[in-house]
């Protein structure tokens, strides 16, 4: 039951300290390693599979993380904290719109928040290259020669995601698995 409580006041911290998608992988790193319920490369993987999954990212990795952490009741109560936040300021939100629409104050905030969250997107981006292309202190080639030509199916030959990642997959098997790279 406290571990259920952890994971539900964990994920309303995330919830009410981030603003939804890629800004919220870096609050969920930091709760789930300082918990100790995932490690850094779980994490990542977790990132990695709620990104393939249908529906938004951070429902996707509390989903993933409380299941982890705590089976389908840790998956619910992540998924509760995850939402409380949206579900309360969205009443709010509705109960004030009118009043706020025009409001030059709102602006200026959204403007001083767009900047801050492609900062977290930044940090996010160091977090997991460091995490998938450095092993021991030293670049691993083969992930990011992989990273590379997944970015040219993506931009140059505008190949699909879900393409690319099942490319990605078999190349991943047959690199790091058979080959043992």
């Amino acid at each position: 039951m406290i571990l259920l409580l952890e994971l539900f006041w964990s994920f309303v911290k995330i919830g009410f300290t981030s603003f939804g998608g890629l800004s919220m992988i870096p609050l969920i790193s930091a709760e789930m390693i300082s918990h100790g319920w995932m490690t850094a490369h779980e994490v990542s993987d977790i990132v990695a599979i709620a990104e393939m999954t249908p529906g938004p990212l951070g429902l996707n990795c509390a989903t993933f993380a409380g299941m982890r952490a705590a089976g389908l009741a840790g998956a619910f109560v992540a998924n509760m904290g995850a939402l409380s936040p949206t579900y309360t300021l969205c009443a709010v939100a509705a109960v004030f719109f009118d009043h706020f629409r025009d409001n030059k104050r709102l602006g200026e905030i959204m403007t001083g928040v767009r900047p801050a969250c492609v900062g977290m997107v930044a940090g996010v981006i160091v977090d997991l290259v460091l995490v998938n292309y450095v092993e021991a202190g030293n670049i691993h080639v083969p992930s990011v020669i992989l990273g590379v030509v997944d970015l040219v199916l993506l931009l140059k030959f505008h190949m699909s995601i879900p393409k690319v990642l099942m490319l990605s997959a078999v190349a991943g098997i047959i690199l790091f698995g058979v080959m043992g790279l």
